[in-house]
């Protein structure tokens, strides 16, 4: 009985064999599929990224740039072996100075004592009277778009590039801030994302110095020395080294020297309508004034080639000098039947204009040249400021002060580029007035206390102080309001002292404005008045004084009351 029971358990034993067997099975098959979903997720990718596509490449001669430690989106071009950008990219990267005249096909940079010119086109270019072969052409056009070298940019502006190629690309430097870089202690790639299963952009061996852009807690975004931004695994360097490189500048800026003086100016604007008017020096000037410069009227654009009207004369001069005052005269841009633009945008007219002008100026011994163009349009900025650039070197050599009158700073004026004014003019002015003007539609102040402190403030962001000047109104406007329509008169502060009297106006002090205020209802009329008065004048004055500026400007000569002058002397001796 015993001997038969061992048996049949014998048997029950064995039944169970193909069901173990069938789980291990089950377990050895999962497991596998488990290690192979394991492998997959977290195996490194040995896909290689398209590196036309990674550097935005879509033909043979564009080449990419990293731009510091940024690739960005502008691309240079390779021509006959030579590396170019577009103009505007040389403006907005490089160098603002360089001038494209699109007129007559030329490519100029100016410097404080001379021109440099180069034809488009050509593998050669002038400095002063010496011509220069590039061995390479300086500039060409395709597709209507301007190229300049880069090796022709960097004769005047402080920059480095390094070339690559396959694909072509280039690292490109125009600042040298603090740097931190770092060694990869064992080889590794560098991936177009932080990831393993990002695209490989290419193999980095072990002692290959980086640059650290950026640490995260398992890779570190890193550029390589030829222009690879991507990403290695954080815990492949070692070393990590913070410095800020050498700058070895290429080129130095030469100084632009100035003639601004070492006390305030006091300026007042003279306007003469004709050479006859000239007589009036005596009785535009009070006694009392205490100025230092004054401003004539004198010059104005004739024609698109650049001559000019003048009614200057000797005498003016000699008895503005035995007076104590220097004669700064004034080109104006005031005859609507000449363009602006096309007397600035071609080098032909823009070099007539001011030989005319210098010619005027060394004929007569005047001081210096105040330039009041205005409202140039948006298109005309870039010849109008190429012009002063070229104005100054005439005025630098003769030892003729240079002054640029300015509206106060506004979005729609930034093309009068008051920055570069500042580094090459002696004199910014800032007319400081026509806040509210006749045209405008809206009754206000001419030059609220806000508006003039804006003017400086902004202008401060741009030019030193001592070349600042800021102009005053020696006018009031008379606003008449009647229904929707709204007209007004600017006046003398005589005549609206008088206003004032004639029609009973009650005159408070706006502390906000800086100015007295005023106005009546007669009939359908409403007339206000922000009056320009000693006060209002000696408010500004305080502003001006705060922030040091250069001096004071006024215009216009005639348009003031007699007590104006003590609250100018006072400001001028603080």
């Amino acid at each position: 009985m015993g001997k038969k029971v061992k048996k049949r358990r014998k048997k029950k034993n064995n039944r169970f064999i193909p069901v173990l067997i069938a789980i291990v099975l089950i377990i050895i098959i999962g497991g596998v599929g488990l290690g192979s979903v394991f492998l997959s997720k977290y195996s490194y990718s040995d896909e290689t990224m398209n590196l036309e596509e990674y550097y935005g490449l879509t033909k043979k001669d564009e080449v990419a740039i990293v731009l510091q430690n940024e690739h960005i989106e502008t691309k240079a071009k390779l021509y006959e072996g030579t590396h170019y950008l577009d103009f505007d990219s040389v403006q907005n990267l490089l160098n603002d100075r360089f001038y494209h005249d699109v007129a007559e096909g030329l490519l100029l940079y100016t410097t404080p004592t001379e021109i440099i010119r180069a034809d488009v086109g050509s593998d050669v270019y002038i400095v002063g009277e010496e011509t220069v072969n590039a061995g390479y052409t300086v500039a060409f056009y395709e597709d209507e778009v301007l190229y300049v070298a880069l090796d022709y940019v960097r004769n005047y502006t402080n920059f480095s590039y390094e070339p690559y190629f396959e694909p072509n690309r280039m690292q490109l430097t125009t600042q040298w801030p603090e740097t931190t870089t770092a060694v990869v202690k064992k080889d590794t790639q560098i991936r177009y994302r932080g990831g393993v299963k990002s695209d490989i952009l290419r193999e980095v061996e072990k002692g290959e110095t980086v640059t650290v852009l950026e640490k995260m807690e398992n890779w570190t975004k890193v550029k390589t020395f030829d222009a690879f931004i991507g990403y290695v695994p954080s815990k492949v360097l070692k070393g990590e080294e913070t410095f800020v490189p050498d700058a070895e500048p290429n080129y130095v800026e030469p100084e632009y020297t100035s003639l601004t003086r070492d006390y305030k100016i006091n300026l007042g604007w003279h306007q003469v309508m004709s050479e006859a008017a000239n007589e009036t020096l005596g009785s535009a000037v009070m006694a009392n004034s205490g100025l230092n410069v004054i401003s004539p009227t004198w010059f104005s654009l004739k024609s698109t080639d650049g001559d000019i009207r003048s009614i200057a004369t000797q005498s003016y001069v000699n008895k503005a000098h035995n007076m104590g005052m220097e004669v700064w005269a004034l080109v104006d841009n005031f005859d609507k039947d000449v363009s602006t633009f096309q007397t600035l945008s071609k080098t032909t007219s823009r070099t007539n204009l001011i030989r005319n002008l210098m010619d005027e100026v060394l004929k007569y011994d005047i001081d210096g040249i105040n330039v009041d163009f205005e409202e140039v349009s948006y298109d005309a900025g870039e010849p109008f400021v190429q012009f002063i650039r070229e104005l100054s070197i005439e005025c630098r050599k003769e030892g003729i002060v240079l002054s640029v009158d300015n509206y106060v700073p506004r979005e729609s004026t930034t093309h009068y580029n008051r920055k570069e004014q500042g580094i090459v003019a002696d004199y910014v002015i800032i007319m400081g007035y026509d806040e509210h003007w006749g045209g405008g539609g809206v009754a206000g102040s001419v030059a609220s206390l806000g508006f003039v402190e804006d003017g400086i403030v902004q202008t401060l962001e741009e030019v030193p102080a001592n070349k600042i000047i800021n102009g005053v109104p020696f006018y009031t406007r008379v606003w008449k309001t009647n229904g929707d329509k709204v007209t007004s008169e600017a006046i003398d502060m005589e005549t609206a002292h008088n206003f004032i009297k004639n029609n009973g106006l009650t005159m408070t002090w706006n502390a906000v404005a800086g100015q007295n205020y005023g106005e009546i209802q007669k009939g359908n009329t409403l007339y206000q008045l922000w009056m320009e008065d000693k006060d209002s004048i000696e408010a500004k004055l305080a502003v001006m004084r705060k922030y040091n500026i250069g001096g004071v400007a006024a215009w216009k000569l005639g348009y003031e009351t007699s007590d104006i002058w003590d609250v100018i002397a006072a400001y001028m001796n603080s």
